[in-house]
């Protein structure tokens, strides 16, 4: 019996080897293929184009941040997204000078003075929408110490304390020192300024 391959034959024998053909190359990648015009989806193992590097968003267990031997900060596990948000985003900052006026007529700068410092990490975590001085923050917020953020400003001075660690531009009882934006130890007294919390943390 003569068997004769036809066009039509021919075509599909080519539509199946080529199916097989991409089938083996999607296991062979660890890829899915997908249609003419969407968007791939990225093999596993490698950082998504875009997405924050977990090794800037450092977390410890606990309520407490600490401070890291570079400098930066870790935040706690249990605080709150706006807590972390802001301890990952001052990062950015550390170590950057003093700078008089810093961080004032923008969050972006190259140097940042104390309430710039302060406002800068508010931002950070979304609690503040614009700079302000040291004088506006102690009318800002609520009055009294926070669970998670609690502000210390007057007239002259402002600072952080964000989950247990100070933020602060001056190298009051510091032993690492420095001037400029630092992760520092908690004061031993906080005496002389108004303290004020963002409502909720």
């Amino acid at each position: 019996m003569n068997f004769r391959i036809t066009p039509t034959i021919t075509t599909a024998l080519a539509l199946v080897i080529c199916c097989l053909g991409a089938s083996t190359a999607a296991a062979a990648t660890g890829s899915t293929p997908t249609a003419p015009g969407t968007t791939p989806t990225p093999a596993p193992g490698g950082q998504e184009y875009g997405q924050p590097n977990p090794a800037d968003m450092p977390v410890v267990p606990g309520r407490i941040a600490k401070r890291l031997a570079n400098g930066r900060a870790a935040a706690p596990a249990n605080a709150p997204d706006a807590v972390q948000k802001a301890i990952w985003a001052t990062n950015a900052i550390i170590g950057r000078p003093y700078v008089y006026g810093g961080g004032h007529q923008s969050f972006i700068s190259h140097g940042y003075d104390c309430s710039g410092t302060v406002s800068y990490a508010l931002h950070g975590g979304s609690l503040l929408k614009s700079p302000l001085d040291s004088g506006l923050f102690m009318h800002w917020g609520l009055s009294g110490a926070g669970l998670w953020i609690t502000i210390h400003t007057n007239p002259g001075h402002a600072y952080v304390d964000i989950a247990g660690l100070r933020l602060d531009t001056s190298a009051a009882e510091d032993p690492h020192g420095g001037s400029g934006p630092r992760w520092r130890p908690l004061r031993k007294s906080n005496s002389g300024y108004v303290t004020r919390h963002p409502l909720g943390y």
